[in-house]
């Protein structure tokens, strides 16, 4: 597993992702007769439609799309992505009995889909996958060019179109909210809990600070060549991205260095690379 960069840690978050979305799918998902998106929400349909067991249903057609769609994902993902998939139909069978029939079925529609996000979550956060729909998103975006996302909700809302075969339209409308929920529940672990900040600097003193964000922050900096428009002056601008944690100390000891130094802070959405999070 070295060769892969995956520790047990790692192993360990993907399976309590996996716990933790079967939990929402058996207590709150399945006891008010709402759907969800991609395979699991297929299963769903075959769940209501003929009794069959998501967990055999999900196991299967995650396998064949992981067939289909194994060169999307680096070794890495293909690794964790297996071991999400036999997590997620041992758990799935595991909390069948978990059933949770609640009086308001709006308190099921989004703590479900709470749940599952934070599930999902989990899983990406660490650089795996939950298959189904997400290879049929990657292959979308590939020959396509459509975003990966906006393909992901594409595939999930016909999977909720088809689910009007087994429940009425107002099941699959709260099923739509329910996925949002779970969307916004999967964004907020994922960049709650890596979350990272740009920072472009104009010193008049760089190599000092950019010594300093290398061996006292820990992180490497980009040295760009730049000049003021008015002055024409040259100037060495660096940019650095590092751990939101480590912000407060990087600008204190910028401003320690350089008290004139122009510090602009940037929010970063995804970082891909040496030192952060590998590609899921």
């Amino acid at each position: 597993m070295k060769k892969l960069n995956i520790t047990w840690s790692t192993i360990l978050i993907v399976i309590l992702g996996s716990l933790v979305f079967s939990i929402g799918v058996n207590t709150f998902i399945i006891p008010a007769n709402l759907g969800e998106g991609g395979v699991t929400g297929m299963s769903l349909i075959f769940l209501y439609a003929f009794g069959w067991s998501p967990a055999v249903t999900t196991f299967v057609m995650n396998i064949v799309l992981l067939g289909l769609g194994y060169k999307f994902l680096s070794k890495r993902s293909m690794f964790l992505t297996i071991i999400a998939i036999i997590a997620l139909s041992v758990f799935l069978k595991l909390t069948e009995p978990m059933h949770l029939h609640l009086d308001n079925v709006l308190v099921s529609t989004v703590f479900g889909g709470f749940t599952v996000g934070i599930g999902i979550g989990m899983i990406v956060l660490v650089g795996g996958t939950t298959a189904g729909s997400t290879i049929l998103a990657r292959i979308a975006h590939k020959y396509l060019d459509v975003n990966t996302s906006y393909a992901l909700l594409f595939f999930d809302l016909i999977v909720v179109a088809i689910s009007l075969t087994v429940m009425p339209i107002e099941r699959a409308l709260l099923t739509v909210l329910s996925l949002y929920v779970g969307t916004k529940a999967m964004d907020a672990i994922i960049e709650g809990l890596n979350p990272k900040k740009a920072i472009t600097i104009i010193s008049q003193n760089p190599m000092p600070i950019a010594k300093m964000l290398d061996e006292e922050i820990g992180r490497g900096v980009t040295i760009l060549d730049g000049h003021g428009y008015f002055t024409k002056r040259k100037t060495e601008v660096l940019y650095c991205v590092i751990n939101k944690t480590q912000l407060t100390k990087a600008k204190r000891k910028i401003h320690h260095i350089d008290k004139d130094a122009f510090v602009v802070v940037h929010d970063v959405r995804d970082v891909l690379g040496h030192g952060f999070m590998v590609d899921h």
